[in-house]
């Protein structure tokens, strides 16, 4: 039985725990969503960007 009471200790001190946290509001995690997306789109970019000019830059050396 000590497992069992290892568990349940476990589980009443994970729920002490997450009384504590301060949740974002609706509001606030639509927004930090978004700027998520957007930072993700341009980060997207400039790496296959930066894909496409080395490709490129490293195909016309090897045809050299």
């Amino acid at each position: 039985m000590p497992i069992i009471s290892g568990v349940i200790q476990y589980l009443n001190e994970v729920r002490s725990e997450m009384l504590k946290v301060t949740w974002p509001s609706r509001n606030q995690t639509v927004k930090m969503t978004i700027i998520v997306l957007i930072v993700s789109v341009i980060v997207g970019i400039l790496i296959g960007g930066l894909d496409l000019l080395l490709t490129r830059f490293f195909g016309v050396l090897i045809k050299r």
